[in-house]
């Protein structure tokens, strides 16, 4: 999720219901260089809280150091070791989920996050089931990471090598769950309420993480709270408030002081907008207008296209 949970989308889902919210991952090599663009990652206002920070190494040393650095700027309400990412850049340099291959050096870092920060906050981690579909060790890696001390453990469903492609196993995942003495949240294709609600229901886990479907569809968070009060679904969210969200969304980008100005942030926002459009109709017309954006003024081009043409048709139900 880095370069999406920043702290403005962090914002709207919290006001659409996210309970506890992960920061992007940092690099702990910058936050020891005291690298001023690796520090906006770990910005957060005090609404946003409980929130975590999540750190990416393979140095137990530097991790803890990392980790004391960040809870001395701003204490999280935890930090969260991401062990878990399949991007062949942080790979590469032995970080996510590459240590799934390498237990001992995972138990190093690990273990020296936790030593580091002596209790003042919790520490998580984030896992995948294993490297690929012929070592799955996500049970055993839950035992190792307990050992040294880690609170809680979420875990996607799948392994480095599926990426994203595929299905999650939530059978390892509930595996993970009856056999760990931490909570387990899960988390892998959760696209509606009613996916959360399964879920909780057919496994042991604490909790479900949502991630990439929120890209699409922030508002699976308040769907989800309404499913599981009521049992049922809500009305599907208008194409009118969507964007109103997204109009939203790109003010407030252009008026945080991650882009620096607005048309660096509408050129950062186009990717965004694409995620946000999956799904309305005209869709193919809409996205091909917002590759195109370079202030909020054509935002607002689109977003009135988009009413004045599509506004009777259907959205597509939200899917993987």
């Amino acid at each position: 999720m880095a370069g999406v949970t920043d702290v403005v989308f962090r914002q709207l889902c919290k006001e659409l219901g996210a309970d506890v919210m992960v920061t992007e991952f940092v690099s702990a090599d910058g936050i020891i260089q005291r690298d001023e663009y690796t520090r906006k990652y770990t910005e957060f206002p005090e609404e946003q809280r409980p929130v975590g920070i999540q750190l990416f190494g393979a140095d137990g040393e530097r991790m803890g150091e990392a980790a004391r650095k960040i809870i001395d700027w701003k204490k999280p309400d935890f930090i969260d070791i991401n062990f878990g990412c399949p991007v062949n850049k942080v790979v590469s340099k032995n970080g996510g989920s590459s240590l799934l291959k390498d237990c001992p050096v995972l138990a190093s870092v690990a273990a020296g996050v936790v030593r580091a920060v002596n209790g003042q906050v919790p520490v998580t981690a984030k896992i995948r089931i294993g490297w690929d579909s012929e070592s799955i060790n996500a049970p055993h890696v839950c035992h190792i990471l307990e050992d040294c001390g880690i609170q809680a453990i979420a875990i996607h469903g799948r392994t480095r090598a599926q990426s994203y492609s595929g299905l999650a196993d939530w059978n390892v995942i509930d595996q993970c769950a009856h056999q760990a003495r931490v909570p387990i949240i899960g988390n892998g294709d959760i696209h509606t309420g009613a996916d959360v609600a399964m879920r909780k229901q057919s496994t042991a886990v604490s909790g479900i993480m949502i991630g990439r479907a929120a890209m699409q569809n922030p508002w699976i968070f308040r769907e989800a709270k309404h499913f599981l009060a009521t049992s049922e679904m809500p009305c599907p969210t208008s194409l009118e408030d969507r964007w109103k969200l997204i109009l939203r969304h790109c003010a407030l980008a252009v008026n945080s002081s991650r882009y620096g100005g607005e048309r660096h942030a509408m050129i950062a926002m186009r990717g965004r907008l694409m995620a946000y459009c999956k799904g309305f109709p005209g869709a193919k017309e809409t996205r091909l207008k917002l590759t195109k954006i370079e202030s909020l003024a054509d935002v607002h081009a689109v977003a009135e296209f988009s009413a004045a043409h599509f506004h009777d048709a259907e959205l597509t139900p939200h899917s993987p």
